[in-house]
């Protein structure tokens, strides 16, 4: 049998061989503040870096000989089959740095066989997003008020989302500071620092920002409330944001009780956390830092990754933040982690190279996975375990 014809790759993605490839492209297409807000972490971004830092301290112990020609990195999770270990994760106001970057997104996934987890945070009409990919999952950020949860709750079930994920690690917002030097801001400022990024950057001007505002009007976050929320120029923007403190426990039990579809809490950083959001109905948990954007100094979701995971038995237990390579899939699979997802990876390839970039990025990692696979002797993923892994240095 005739092996399948490589892809085309288009000429502009030719030299970009690795996700970091998409970061350094994506540094040069979009103007400084914007990529400043997808590519930053908070304060002296120690929590972001040490998420990379963790994968350093693991080397793998291949097997070989073990007959690996059939292999396969077909994942099931939350009762479907996916083509990877991995899908992507919600990542903030997509289309302000991808033209129409949520259903990009969203249209990649779904092609690719991969889940895609929209984000709250979002510009574009949640029901224009389900329209597309009636198999996406929303992101749920809330406040603490039964009113609010409830109302937004009914608008996503009617949209057809089936899976919610509810954030529960942003109880006010991170401390951005390098957002603000780079000239980002919340509400989002006219400046001429910020109009002259703009200019600059004439392939994001017109081929995404004046592209929006010209078919689709200013920007708005349209998803926080059950009402259209806030333009991004907009002082009131800080007030939506603003109110999430009140959020508590008893407030995830409301939710379970309005949500008929799957509840997956995302945020986990402690094993009893875990167990709670197990024990009032959460059907998955995702062990996260929020990518090093909140809480700087939190600790690497890899470092307590196994000792969570020992604790949630059958339950499903999902990573983010931190991975960039093939090679850290599968070392936080081997930790305990069912799944992976990646979210600033996949922001840059949408903005360098549109739907295109999203697919070339994909193929990147699951070339990685399956090239890994078959280097570690492991068929499946399922033949995975810690004792393909050694520490090779002490935790900090």
């Amino acid at each position: 049998m005739n092996a399948p014809a490589a892809p085309v790759v288009p000429s502009r993605l030719r030299d970009i061989l690795s996700l970091d490839d998409f970061e350094r492209a994506a540094r040069r297409h979009l103007p400084r503040p914007v990529f400043a807000y997808l590519e930053g972490g908070v304060e002296d971004n120690a929590a972001r870096e040490d998420n990379r830092a963790a994968f350093r301290e693991w080397a793998f112990v291949p097997r070989v000989l073990a007959g690996v020609s059939g292999r396969s990195q077909k994942t099931t999770l939350l009762g479907r089959e996916w083509a990877s270990p991995f899908g992507v994760a919600p990542i903030g106001i997509a289309a302000l740095y991808a033209w129409r970057g949520d259903l990009v997104l969203a249209q990649g996934a779904r092609e690719a066989g991969i889940p895609f987890a929209m984000s709250g945070s979002s510009l574009i009409r949640l029901e224009e997003v389900a329209e597309a990919s009636p198999e996406a999952w929303f992101q749920l950020y809330v406040p603490g008020d039964e009113k609010v949860i409830t109302e937004l709750v009914a608008r996503i079930a009617a949209a057809g989302f089936r899976t919610l994920v509810l954030t529960v690690d942003v109880p006010m917002a991170g401390n951005r500071e390098n957002n603000i030097r780079a000239g980002f801001s919340t509400p989002l400022r006219p400046t001429p620092r910020l109009a002259w990024d703009g200019i600059s950057h004439p392939r994001w001007l017109f081929g995404t920002f004046l592209a929006t505002i010209a078919r689709h009007g200013m920007p708005h976050f349209e998803n926080n409330y059950a009402r259209r929320g806030a333009p991004i120029l907009s002082r009131d923007v800080l007030r939506d944001f603003s109110d999430r403190g009140n959020l508590d426990w008893g407030h995830l039990d409301l939710i379970r009780r309005l949500w008929k579809g799957t509840l997956v809490v995302k945020g986990i950083l402690a094993a009893p956390d875990a167990r709670k959001a197990i024990a009032r109905g959460a059907e998955a948990i995702i062990v996260s830092n929020h990518g090093g954007r909140q809480l700087d100094g939190s600790i690497s979701p890899l470092r307590v990754l196994p000792e969570i995971a020992a604790e949630c038995g059958d339950v499903p237990v999902l990573f983010d933040s931190g991975i960039r390579r093939g090679t850290d899939v599968l070392k936080a699979l081997a930790l305990g982690a069912k799944f992976v997802m990646l979210g600033r990876s996949f922001g840059y390839a949408a903005a360098v190279g549109g739907l295109e970039g999203v697919h070339h990025a994909v193929r990147i990692l699951a070339t990685e996975i399956d090239r890994d696979m078959a280097m570690l002797g492991l068929r499946s993923l399922a033949e995975l375990s810690p004792a393909h892994l050694r520490r090779i240095a002490p935790t900090a």
